[in-house]
């Protein structure tokens, strides 16, 4: 099985913040050469993320793109083609979260999150797994939650996108157990992003975005013989 690239190209959507922004400051800091391919819709704070990431030691880019919309995917595609070559690792991160009771979730609002969340993840990997499939290695990581795994109050259609990325993340690790590419579903708990800030809750009952971000590279380090196809983590004092 082939070895990891000397020089992998790591392509990260929702990098601009969040998890996002510290999976790309984590890989820039312990992977050698990495060359990062930061994606997300703000670009004057991907432009602050790819900064810093150059300040760690990467080669950072920034491809400002709303990856629900299929063409703008498409384009990025070739815009990361031209600028780096292949894709080693995808990390599907993009998404939204904002809670709402089923009754009063309007049909826009489930559309929304649902294509942030879920539409993103399929649009990314279907746009980057045949080349991995075809040289027979990579990593595709899908970000998932434990709302992916149980049912909460509020989050309906949070709940049913994550249900969905779990799903489709097992779907494609079965579809290509014996290609060489490597697939993961990531399901944290309450983690800390800027719309826990006004929230009034204890930061010791968030986790930090850092310690998503080191499971996300401690997972990539593991031999490429071996896969972590789940992982949840939770807050040490527990659910919110």
């Amino acid at each position: 099985m082939p070895s990891a690239p000397k020089r992998p190209v790591i392509l990260i959507t929702g990098a601009s913040q969040g998890i996002g922004a510290a999976i790309a400051k984590v890989f820039a800091k312990e992977i050698p050469a990495a060359r990062l391919a930061l994606v997300a819709r703000n670009a004057a704070n991907l432009a602050k993320v790819a900064k810093a990431c150059e300040k760690l030691g990467a080669t950072a880019a920034t491809f400002p793109c709303d990856v629900t919309d299929a063409d703008e995917v498409a384009r990025l595609a070739a815009a990361v083609e031209v600028r780096f070559g292949r894709v080693d690792t995808l990390i599907n991160n993009a998404g939204v979260f904002a809670p709402a009771p089923f009754l009063e979730t309007s049909i826009e609002q489930f559309d929304s999150i649902v294509s942030a969340n879920l539409r993103s993840a399929f649009l990314l990997t279907k746009a980057f797994l045949p080349a991995m499939v075809a040289r027979k290695s990579g990593d595709v990581f899908f970000m998932s939650s434990i709302a992916g795994l149980d049912a909460y109050p509020q989050s309906s259609a949070y709940c049913a996108a994550k249900f969905g990325v779990t799903g489709l993340a097992k779907v494609v690790r079965a579809e290509t157990r014996d290609t060489g590419v490597r697939v993961c579903t990531v399901c944290p708990g309450a983690t800390w992003s800027p719309s826990w800030s006004s929230s009034g809750v204890e930061p010791e009952r968030i986790m930090p975005a850092e310690d998503i971000a080191r499971a996300f590279l401690d997972i990539y380090r593991l031999g490429r013989n071996t896969v972590v196809e789940e992982i949840v983590l939770r807050p040490q004092l527990g659910d919110l």
